[in-house]
């Protein structure tokens, strides 16, 4: 046999039967959570949560709360399992952590951002404006709670800018069940509609069609001095909007010149246009 040859394979046999007379080393078996201390389990459960295994940090949450209920990291263990449910989209679960939460722990310095997950558990389930509209009415009821318990919070300012958002939504709704009406003639219901988005959801971007959509409204029912007296606040409130534009196309000549020469308004007059005899 050649030399070599015969030199290489028995340091392949050497290396095999070294590897062989290694002992298995052995897998040490977690000890079952009930037999695990709290920081235990709430250290497994942070880190379940960070490496984003979701379903197992919640479960891991609420075995620390189950099992050491007066424990130190009870109450933090209740909100993270409620983190846990809402990163994996489990948005019915994290409410109902939430709201245990804020039950058990009404002093908690992390009240505050219970009630903004809580808010946030339906505002991230806003669907398409062309859909039901409940979920944002229930994240409009919660950001307006959020903000009206904890105003100086971090939250309720994020809370606010999303509370506008929201209600900008709800009068989207309401534009497009109302221009339904109006293209199919229906023109008393379009009208409460319309007046709905001018009388709750003044400040929102759709104001100004609404007050156009209300213009045209009433010319199609022949009100015309109705008309112009909700094309007068359109032409006062927002006089650089493409839909006073629309608008002053729709009126008569005399119309236009004193829309022209209009430059102040009565509060009362304003007021009837809502609230008409």
């Amino acid at each position: 046999m050649n030399l070599i040859r015969f030199f290489s394979i028995l340091l392949v046999a050497l290396t095999f039967a070294a590897c062989a007379s290694k002992p298995k080393e052995e897998v040490a078996e977690k000890p079952a959570i009930e037999d695990q201390s709290a920081d235990e389990i709430y250290g497994n459960a942070q880190d379940a949560l960070t490496n984003r295994r979701f379903v197992e940090a919640a479960n891991l949450f609420n075995e620390v709360e189950r099992l050491y209920p007066y424990s130190n990291v009870a109450e933090d263990s209740q909100l993270y399992a409620a983190v846990s449910y809402y990163k994996d989209l489990r948005y019915d679960e994290a409410v109902i952590a939430l709201d245990r939460y804020i039950q058990l722990y009404p002093g908690s310095d992390n009240l505050d951002y219970a009630y903004y997950l809580r808010a946030l558990c339906y505002y991230d389930q806003i669907t398409d404006v062309r859909r039901d509209q409940e979920i944002t009415k229930q994240a409009l009821d919660s950001l307006n709670l959020l903000i009206r318990r904890f105003p100086d919070s971090e939250y309720a300012r994020d809370g606010e800018y999303k509370r506008d958002l929201t209600l900008d939504h709800l009068a989207g709704k309401e534009m497009e069940i109302g221009r339904y009406y109006l293209t199919r003639g229906h023109y008393q219901a379009a009208i409460h509609r319309f007046l709905n988005v001018v009388e709750n959801y003044q400040t929102t971007t759709h104001t100004p069609e609404a007050l156009h959509r209300l213009v045209e409204a009433y010319l199609a029912l022949g009100i015309e001095q109705e008309a112009f007296r909700v094309a007068l606040v359109l032409g006062h409130n927002y006089p650089g909007s493409e839909w006073y534009a629309d608008t002053y196309e729709l009126l008569d000549p005399v119309q236009r010149q004193k829309m022209l020469e209009s430059r102040s308004f009565v509060d009362k007059t304003i007021e009837s246009i809502f609230r008409p005899n």
